[in-house]
């Protein structure tokens, strides 16, 4: 098929780039000419594992095609997908001024029987309103479809290339089919192809992330009580874990979540709920227990100070809001920085993707490390906040001779509080008494 996508940012680009590497031909519109000018030369603007090599290998093929222009984008494709950034409005809404001047800017080039595709995570009725701005536009009615992402980032590729599920929302059989016909290569498993209605579809992906984030905020909650109650955190997530009903996915404890989808989805869910004068009680809950969550190493740090963090030099490991990517978006170590720089500390950061992204933010007010013993190097204490596996098995021996005093924070768990503390670490953890 003829693929159209609006959008190169996370969505539209692992979208564009997958669809392409399954024979389709792609061309990825967006109006920012310096990343669509990086995308040309070969350079993927974000950091995705395997991302790059697939765009190289389909760029290559001429099958994936980068432009500015949206006529050159549109004109002749069969399916189009919007994948436009909905970033939170002030009372939590998702603000969705990007994708109307998307719809707008679309609609004089599609052809008669294209089908626009939301791939951006917008509210329940938007598919209605885009039909409704397309007809006003264009003179006809027009084939408007949902089709929601659930991409990890870190794992994108294979959650787009091998599906748990894929979801559409179409108002007709003959738009389903057609991208059941898009999705096949993907669904040869025989993981389902879920067709609903568009609102439906458009519920259905903010109520997984919103339960994703509750499963989080509520285990977090618990790590809190644990450490008032001495018991262990992990000891009661094995407990519950193996009840078939509760499983062990989402119950990690930590430092809190972040990124680009759980914050804002969990808000917006709730504006919507308000909106039709359904009080989203649950939804509030998580949303402000994860904002309290993302103080808690800053709290201990605190604590084990006696509030007189200013001059002292702390270490934090992982500024990326996961694993496998240079997002900070909402990260829970910016919390952590901003609190320590506030307290006058001196701050110095080490993660293997995100630096140069803290560094557009905080410029010289931090000390950048180049590896993470670097990070150690006088300092007071390390804040272990995003558990990457390069900080899993560290050189205790090697930590100990470069910090000032033997202090760890590890708002993620790595390790067992025994053997920390048989090397000569004070070890805090999240859930954990401390030793």
């Amino acid at each position: 098929m003829r693929i159209g996508v609006v959008g190169t940012g996370y969505v539209g680009l692992v979208t564009g780039t997958c669809l392409a590497d399954s024979g389709n031909t792609v061309t990825c519109l967006d109006i920012d000419a310096g990343k669509i000018a990086r995308l040309e030369a070969g350079e993927v603007p974000i950091y995705e594992p395997g991302l790059e090599e697939l765009v190289e290998r389909n760029a290559r093929s001429r099958r994936l095609r980068f432009t500015t222009d949206p006529a050159a984008a549109i004109r002749d494709a069969e399916v189009v997908f919007l994948a436009v950034g909905t970033p939170p409005s002030p009372d939590g809404s998702a603000d969705l001024s990007a994708l109307w001047k998307v719809v707008e800017t679309i609609a004089p080039h599609l052809r008669p029987e294209a089908v626009v595709v939301t791939k951006s995570t917008v509210p329940v009725g938007t598919c209605a309103g885009i039909e409704a701005r397309l007809k006003a536009r264009t003179g006809r009615d027009c084939f408007v479809a949902s089709n929601p992402e659930f991409l990890k980032e870190g794992a994108a590729i294979e959650d787009f290339q091998k599906p748990d599920r894929v979801v559409v929302g179409v108002r007709s059989a003959e738009v389903g089919e057609i991208l059941r016909s898009l999705y096949a290569p993907f669904l040869r498993t025989e993981n389902p192809f879920l067709v609903m209605s568009p609102e439906s579809s458009e519920m259905t992906k903010y109520v997984a992330n919103a339960l994703l984030a509750t499963k989080i905020s509520f285990i977090n909650e618990v790590a809190n009580l644990c450490e008032r109650m001495e018991a262990d955190i992990d000891d009661v997530r094995r407990g519950i874990g193996h009840d078939s009903r509760i499983g062990f996915a989402f119950l990690f404890p930590g430092a809190g979540y972040g990124g680009s989808c759980f914050p804002k989805d969990v808000q917006a869910l709730a504006a919507m709920a308000r909106d039709k004068g359904v009080a989203p009680r649950i939804l509030t809950a998580v949303h402000e227990t994860n904002l309290a969550q993302k103080q808690v190493l800053g709290t201990k740090i605190a604590a084990h100070f006696a509030d007189a963090i200013g001059g002292r030099r702390i270490a934090v490991w992982g500024l990326a809001f996961k694993p496998r990517t240079d997002d900070i978006r909402d990260a829970p170590a910016l919390d952590l920085i901003e609190r320590l720089l506030v307290g006058g500390a001196s701050v110095c950061v080490h993660d293997p993707e995100a630096l140069a992204n803290v560094r557009a933010i905080y410029g010289d007010r931090l000390d950048y490390a180049a590896t993470p013993l670097e990070a150690l190097d006088g300092a007071e204490c390390l804040a272990i906040v995003t558990e990457w596996g390069d900080y899993r098995r560290p050189d205790f021996d090697e930590m100990a001779r470069r910090m000032k005093t033997r202090v760890i924070f590890d708002g993620r768990n790595l390790y067992k509080p025994d053997e920390i503390r048989a090397r000569g670490f004070a070890y805090h953890a999240i859930g954990k008494a401390p030793v």
